[in-house]
């Protein structure tokens, strides 16, 4: 009889344990891919996405944070970053020009960045030791046609070391992490850096993303997306007005529909010099919205008109774009471009990647890549990171428990319970107290 009342009480006090490692409360939800724009409670337990529902009760969570008047939407995806640091070569994006991820993505919202071809398949295994298996940020990488990557116009200018077989290759090794092919900063009149990178991205059955290099006659942007490029293909600096994306009349260049007709994806890749007033100001007035938004980051561009993914999101709503439209532009509609369907969302079962936004209203400026400058009366902050569950960014430390209210002499939030910042504990049957 004793055993079975034990029993019983074991029982009992396992029902009773949180079923959720943490909830975010009375946030207003943006998720394009459930269509969902409403607020909602989102919980979540052992890094993933449990529950999105109207009301969950707090008690069923080990953690809850107030979310409310804030905007919650999945991780922010930026498919266009530079990040191949610390070799130590000067002037080269596999060097001295990119930046190591986690010190500029959780403070964004951002969860998930694509390396834009900072690597080719000779030094992508360096690339991927030195950066990517090192970040908390997940990072993906598109290839470079280039087998040496980024490293300069003496090596990107190098048709002889552009070779779609060992791209494709090492593209299909690491198929969990590469994304897609890029092609760049080409100079010469050829299209073989575009073909070649088609070459493995089929191969690959991965997108080719094109940033197409310098201006020439014999390479015209029509010929690019009416013709070379495939569906699903990505076309990144599409608002940057350097390669005839707006004609003498002031119109956008036809060959820009031609192509979205034909599946070509748009991507902004703003950078230090790729983002144009007059071509996004005439691209919203024709409806002519972009497939995703992504900042190009780098040592320069995080310093100037860009400065990050929030800014860049920011300036987009400036121009005539929705709050909605850019968190889609930003998380659903990027996870699609880079095949990785399980990001991008709050889907029950997803990766718990999470950001927490909050809009200012206001009076603000943003500049193009020449130092114009539009007003804006919105700004998009970033209150709170999760990745795979975690607290990794805290603006306003929303996390916490006010210090007054811990016992005295406290040291450490997360003993005895889980404060969502420290690993949290395996739930498990525990012992029933002592009769």
């Amino acid at each position: 009889m004793r055993v079975c009342s034990l029993l019983l009480l074991a029982s009992t006090y396992v029902v009773a344990q949180p079923k959720y490692d943490l909830l975010l409360k009375g946030g207003h939800v943006v998720d394009a891919r459930n269509g969902i724009s409403a607020v909602r409670d989102v919980a979540i337990a052992d890094g993933k996405i449990a529950a999105v529902n109207a009301k969950i009760d707090p008690a069923t969570a080990l953690k809850a944070i107030d979310a409310s008047g804030l905007y919650v939407t999945p991780g922010l995806i930026d498919i266009h970053v530079h990040v191949y640091t610390g070799t130590g070569e000067k002037n080269s994006y596999a060097g001295d020009l990119s930046v190591a991820p986690d010190g500029l993505t959780f403070r964004s919202g951002v969860t998930t960045v694509a390396d834009a071809g900072c690597s080719g398949w000779r030094n992508f295994e360096d690339f991927k030791d030195r950066i990517i298996d090192r970040s908390k940020t997940r990072v993906l990488a598109f290839l470079n046609i280039v087998g040496n990557g980024m490293r300069g116009g003496r090596f990107e200018n190098n048709l002889h070391d552009m070779e779609a077989k060992p791209t494709g290759e090492m593209a299909l090794k690491y198929r969990d992490t590469v994304v897609g092919i890029k092609t760049a900063h080409y100079t010469g009149p050829e299209w073989a850096p575009v073909e070649r990178a088609v070459q493995a991205g089929t191969a690959a059955k991965i997108p080719v993303m094109v940033d197409f290099g310098s201006d020439k006659p014999e390479r015209t942007i029509a010929e690019l997306l009416g013709r070379k490029l495939r569906p699903g293909d990505i076309y990144t600096h599409a608002f940057s007005g350097l390669r005839h994306e707006l004609g003498d009349d002031g119109k956008l260049n036809p060959a820009l529909a031609e192509g979205r007709k034909r599946g070509v994806l748009f991507d902004l890749g703003f950078g230090g010099g790729s983002f144009s007033w007059p071509v996004a100001v005439e691209a919203y007035k024709e409806g002519f919205a972009l497939d995703s938004i992504s900042t190009d980051l780098h040592t320069a561009s995080m310093n100037a008109a860009m400065k990050d993914m929030l800014n860049i999101m920011s300036a987009q709503m400036a121009a005539g774009a929705k709050l909605d439209d850019v968190i889609r532009q930003s998380t659903w509609n990027p996870a699609q471009e880079i095949q990785r369907t399980e990001l991008g969302n709050l889907s029950v079962g997803s990766p718990a990647d999470v950001a927490v936004l909050r809009v200012e209203n206001g009076k603000f400026g943003y500049a193009d890549m020449y130092g114009g400058r539009m007003k804006g009366d919105k700004r998009l902050v970033c209150e709170l990171t999760l990745r795979a569950g975690k607290v990794v960014y805290d603006l306003n430390a929303i996390s916490r428990d006010d210090w007054q209210t811990l016992p005295p002499g406290y040291r450490h939030q997360g003993d005895p319970k889980w404060d969502g910042i420290s690993p949290a504990r395996p739930r498990r049957a525990a012992t029933p107290p002592a009769k």
